[in-house]
């Protein structure tokens, strides 16, 4: 499998799409072993896709598409500025609050970060707040969205592993809020800090709350909806992806009144385009992940790392640092579809419960979105706020320590995130 790796670093260096990549570079593990037939890799690519699970991933993104389109963002908006506007460094506070509550609309951090840099960014800069800090606080604060149900890695990771939607999307929830907490008080520091002041002259009274509460409740249930479906059996996660976009093709079309016949097709085409990316990247890491159960990679890790600590949370640091690098280089979705059979039998090993690690799994290799060389929510926040990468690196220092502390205290009290999914499922 070295040669494996070297190929598929070559090619990333090289531009090579991420995906064909990762399909060529498997095709090398075939070249070393001329015994294995060469038809068995057409038939990699199309088992990898065939998984009942799967379908829950084309599906929501479907329903994420939907769900933008219907007109609820705007409304998430001014809902988030009712709840945090009377804060210091109000607009900034409802960013955070926003991408948790994008986090049960769209399900992909760079969509969210993209979304607010367009609607959110402009006005905040006009409001007197730091062009690079208003970006940083767009960036990081999007990184909520992928845990918050349904997270696209989330649900990749469990047909991956052979785990628990529900467990995952419950266990979500929790790592979501603890994030949208702590990066509020980040905020709160930071805004301090630069004098920024709150949006609104006074917090909102109970009759504004109720008001924006009602104009917004078909898409703050939504998550709520989905967790309950699939925890009373209503669902599976394949059938709760089919419910989410009927649920959102309803809500655009006759709650807000945004999905017409004009648009429906735009909607169509743009996740399909979504679909057919992600997809034909599961099937290519078919090919990739073939050789390394047959190499014994994950024995050969779990030998190394056992053999200098016997500590479950020092092999947990050790695993977050190899994430961080990796998702500096790697898509997040990449990440998680590669390293999953890699980390997965070392973590069981160790006692550590799959579904905290899913989430520190997906979570930190997310941040590779935010940083260089492949940023891709990075670059497209500060193209559309004109911001230097150097201004960038300089503010998102306390929102990265903030993160990776966050995961810290994740490893160290594991019982944070699974209470609920023990709570709910037993």
């Amino acid at each position: 499998m070295l040669i494996v790796f070297v190929v598929f670093l070559v090619l990333l260096i090289l531009g090579v799409p991420v995906s064909l990549s990762v399909g060529i570079s498997g095709v090398f593990f075939f070249l070393q072993h001329a015994e294995m037939p060469f038809n068995q890799i057409v038939q990699l690519t199309l088992t990898n896709v065939q998984s009942l699970a799967f379908l829950a991933v084309p599906l929501f993104i479907l329903a994420g598409h939907l769900m933008n389109a219907s007109g609820i963002t705007t409304r998430l908006l001014g809902f988030a500025d009712v709840l945090t506007g009377h804060m210091r460094g109000g607009m900034a506070q409802s960013s955070v609050v926003l991408s948790t509550l994008m986090g049960g609309v769209s399900g992909s951090s760079t969509a969210d970060a993209a979304m607010e840099s367009r609607i959110l960014g402009p006005s905040m800069i006009k409001a007197g707040y730091p062009r690079a800090f208003t970006a940083v606080v767009i960036g990081y604060t999007s990184l909520i969205t992928s845990t918050i149900p349904p997270g696209i890695n989330l649900i990749l990771y469990g047909t991956t592993a052979g785990i628990s939607i529900g467990r995952l999307f419950m266990a979500g929830l929790m790592v979501g809020l603890m994030m949208m907490t702590a990066l509020m008080v980040t905020v709160a520091v930071c805004s301090r800090r630069k004098g920024l002041k709150p949006s609104r002259d006074r917090r909102a009274s109970v009759k504004e709350l109720y008001k924006s509460l009602c104009g917004n409740i078909w898409a703050i249930i939504f998550p709520i909806l989905l967790l309950v479906g699939i925890r009373l059996g209503l669902f599976t996660a394949t059938e709760v992806g089919a419910f989410a976009c009927v649920y959102a093709l309803c809500v655009g079309v006759f709650a807000y009144r945004m999905i017409t016949l004009q648009n429906i097709w735009e909607i169509l085409e743009n996740a399909a385009v979504d679909i057919a990316g992600i997809m034909f990247l599961v099937a290519c890491t078919g090919i990739f992940s073939y050789g390394i159960p047959i190499d014994k990679i994950p024995q050969k890790i779990t030998g190394f790392m056992m053999s200098l600590t016997d500590s479950s949370h020092m092999i947990l640091l050790m695993i977050v640092i190899c994430l961080l690098i990796f998702g500096m280089f790697i898509d997040g979705g990449i990440v998680v579809l590669l390293t999953t059979p890699i980390f997965l039998p070392l973590i069981k090993q160790i006692g550590v419960d799959p579904v905290m690690f899913g989430l520190l799994l997906c979570t930190v290799s997310c941040m590779g979105i935010l940083t260089p060389p492949v940023g891709v929510a990075m670059y497209i926040v500060c193209d559309n706020l004109k911001v230097s990468l150097g201004e960038w690196m300089k503010e998102s220092v306390p929102f990265i320590l903030t993160v990776i502390l966050l995961m810290v205290v994740i490893i160290y009290f594991p019982a944070a995130v699974t209470w609920l999914p023990e709570l709910v499922y037993g």
